[in-house]
């Protein structure tokens, strides 16, 4: 297995041991509240000038992006004419703009028809967009649908696009979590791949502190990876052949069903939460140190 190296701020550490927090930051700020029909969001990415957040929800909700202005109004509700909501948990775009959903939502690590969706999506004023590339894949190192309860690895609601390669960060489900996650990599375009397997991570703590529901990437190949009760900042992860990573932890001093994340700049994230009785269903602006 690849040997990774788990740093943290200037601290070097070795064999994997926790990462320690990096210093306490703002506190998460509400920018504004969710709509009311956006109770299960899934994922949110960010159109190319930045005035529309683009959202999806997840497994059992329609197979539309709905587009946010700055300010939280719904601007734009969008149909995805030629697709099925199996399980949409993220959306991210690459560096020319384009828009990609992926439907590999796997809660029960037994599904056999995992795809990334390419869609037409280019501004609020569309009433419908099109599926324009799919890409479908397997995960290297699955043979069973589903696997012993123990190796329930292959989970996904987080990815990220770079030079033409999507990163999948899945979903640790296993009976005994450890916080061992899996990073995969698939070629953007259309086609069936097996997914390569290029790391195996571990990050320290319960369900809530440990188990990734979202992922983004800043002009500086810097990935956060968000869960429900932190962000962690994953960088250095393309040099090397993947071989070594750096891992920052940041508290966010916040428990709720964390869902999406998605860089406004480099240095500051907006974060999105679940509706949950009284609590949740906000966008949140949390500034990075």
């Amino acid at each position: 297995m690849l040997r990774v190296l788990v740093l943290s701020a200037f601290l070097v550490l070795s064999c994997n041991p926790k990462a320690q927090d990096s210093p306490k930051s703002d506190a998460l700020s509400v920018e504004f509240a969710l709509p009311k029909k956006l109770k299960e969001i899934s994922g949110i990415a960010l159109s190319k000038d930045k005035n529309t957040i683009w959202a999806i929800e997840d497994q059992g909700n329609k197979n539309v992006i709905y587009g946010l202005d700055r300010q939280g109004k719904q601007i734009a509700d969008v149909l995805v004419e030629n697709a099925e909501n199996r399980d949409w948990e993220d959306i991210t775009a690459d560096a020319q703009g384009n828009m990609y959903i992926g439907d590999f939502g796997n809660n029960d690590n037994d599904r056999q028809d995992l795809s990334i969706l390419k869609v037409d999506l280019k501004e609020a004023s569309q009433k419908a967009a099109k599926v324009t590339q799919t890409t479908t894949f397997h995960y290297e190192g699955q043979t069973e649908f589903p696997p012993k309860k123990s190796n329930w690895l292959y989970d996904c609601e987080a990815f990220v696009e770079k030079d033409g390669y999507f990163y999948l960060f899945t979903k640790n489900r296993s009976k005994g979590f450890d916080g061992t996650f899996l990073v995969f990599q698939v070629p953007n375009k259309a086609g069936d791949f097996e997914a390569k397997l290029v790391a195996k991570l571990k990050l320290q703590g319960g369900y809530s502190d440990a188990a990734i529901t979202s992922a983004a990437i800043n002009s500086r190949n810097q990935i956060i990876l968000l869960t429900h009760k932190n962000i962690y900042m994953l960088s250095t992860f393309f040099d090397k052949n993947f071989e070594t990573a750096v891992i920052q932890k940041t508290p966010l001093n916040h428990n709720s069903q964390k869902e999406a994340v998605v860089f406004l700049d480099d240095k500051t994230l907006l974060i999105a939460d679940e509706k949950d009785g009284k609590e949740g269903g906000n966008v949140y602006k949390f500034s990075l140190k």
